[in-house]
């Protein structure tokens, strides 16, 4: 094959080549064995039942109402039974007649009064409800966790075909000018240059891996998934698309999150928790009450002595002073903890919607159409065929057209990525591509 023979049919092989790279983000590609297709809802389902972390805060939820339950039960009645062991054996005379030996029993009950117990109760109950809002929490931030995840993947998947589609086709071009240059018709140069530029990809591409690898574990823990199968999500390209804050004004989404939060209100069943600790504190400035009951049968002035006994510590010293000043440091400090809170979260809604907002911006004036660029890149193959492009500019060409497409892969990631942060920071999934 002469010279220029070879180069014109390098030329239309590339021109071949450029379609099938030019769709590579949204192309099918075959699932291996040991792949597994995964839809989002499917991850998020089997995310709420097999989570470790989520299981682990749901037994505190289970721990803090049984602490409730605790708090509700009266005292156990205390049962004191007394009887001599010696003196009946060896005084048997002296008891004129009498079953011999000495017997007291006494029995007591304590009694919380002043509504102590009730105010107990209610204080184990708010932790109860503190707890179950920190589960909430933990299932909106590992929520959050899986799905930027599982779409930082999915994109990371397209950009990864359209490296393998590009290293195939340049690997197939420098084993052509190999060739070639062994037969003395291209310069070393043009291999040489070629052959860095295709190491170049394949670096990117084993670093774009890594990274997906990455992504890959963080699902598997997620999802509590000890197999070594990969994962290929699936999305659907159109309804990413559709995402846009149109309907929600700023405002209206900071007002949801005052009331969905679950951090925020975690922080508001605290503070409700706190005053309520307040109130059992005074209360237990009141000292219990202890009634009994105490049976003598020969140790009285009388045989068989009936008693009834009351019982309250006087509170002279010790009026529970120190426990009731904590508790209202505690309300006063809560009370700012929630005051801190929501600015948080208004600030959280402020910079994720401006965020979503620019992304979004960025996304429509974007031209996503790569056909334009994939006609030009079809002269560009030609005219370096025909050596009117150095191997300099020919590479130049083609590296601008990989990063078109690496580009816009990142722009869809990181657009998809802003919602789902708007999302977490409403509190609830508002934006949804699946």
């Amino acid at each position: 094959m002469s010279r220029f023979s070879f180069l014109v049919f390098l030329g239309f092989w590339g021109v071949a080549a450029l379609p099938a790279l030019a769709q590579a983000p949204a192309a099918p590609a075959p699932a291996p064995t040991d792949t597994v297709r995964l839809t989002l809802p499917d991850a998020e389902q089997r995310f709420f039942q097999n989570n470790l972390a989520v299981l682990a805060q749901q037994y505190n939820v289970t721990v803090a109402q049984a602490q409730a339950i605790q708090a509700r039960l009266i005292d156990n009645p205390t049962v004191t039974l007394e009887q001599n062991a010696i003196n009946k054996n060896i005084n048997r005379d002296h008891f004129d007649g009498r079953a011999p030996g000495e017997v007291v029993l006494q029995v007591q009950q304590l009694f919380s009064i002043a509504g102590r117990r009730r105010a107990a109760n209610r204080v184990a109950q708010q932790t109860a409800v503190v707890e179950q809002y920190n589960l909430q929490d933990l299932l909106r931030t590992l929520r959050y966790q899986l799905r930027t995840t599982y779409y930082d993947l999915f994109f990371k998947q397209q950009t990864l075909k359209v490296y393998n589609t590009e290293i195939a086709s340049l690997s197939r071009t420098v084993g052509l000018y190999q060739t070639q240059y062994e037969k003395g018709n291209v310069a070393l140069k043009e291999v040489i240059r070629l052959r860095a530029f295709l190491f170049a990809l394949q670096s990117e591409r084993q670093a774009l891996r890594n990274d997906a690898a990455a992504e890959q574990t963080d699902l598997h823990v997620l999802l509590r998934d000890p197999a070594g199968s990969q994962y290929v999500p699936q999305v659907n390209l159109a309804r990413t698309r559709d995402l846009n804050l149109n309907g929600y004004t700023e405002q209206q989404l900071v007002d949801t999150a005052q009331v969905l939060r679950t951090d925020l209100n975690a922080r508001r069943a605290a503070l409700e928790q706190q005053n309520l600790n307040l109130r059992l504190q005074q209360k237990l400035a009141t000292p219990d009450l202890a009634v009994g009951y105490t049976y003598d049968k020969a140790g009285s002035y009388i045989n068989n002595y009936h008693a009834v006994t009351l019982g309250m510590a006087v509170p002279i010293f010790n009026r529970n002073q120190g426990n009731i000043q904590a508790a209202k440091a505690q309300v006063a400090g809560g009370k700012l903890q929630v005051d801190q809170q929501q600015l948080v979260v208004q600030s959280e809604v402020h910079q994720a919607y401006q965020l979503a907002a620019r992304n979004d911006e960025l996304f429509q004036s974007t031209d996503r159409d790569t056909a334009p660029f994939a006609r030009l890149m079809t002269g560009i193959e030609q005219s370096y065929a025909k050596r009117v492009l150095s191997v300099v500019e020919y590479l130049d060409f083609y590296e601008s057209y990989k990063n078109n497409l690496v580009q816009l892969n990142t722009l869809r990631a990181n657009r998809v990525r802003a919602f789902e942060q708007l999302n977490f920071a409403v509190g609830k999934p508002v934006f949804r591509a699946e």
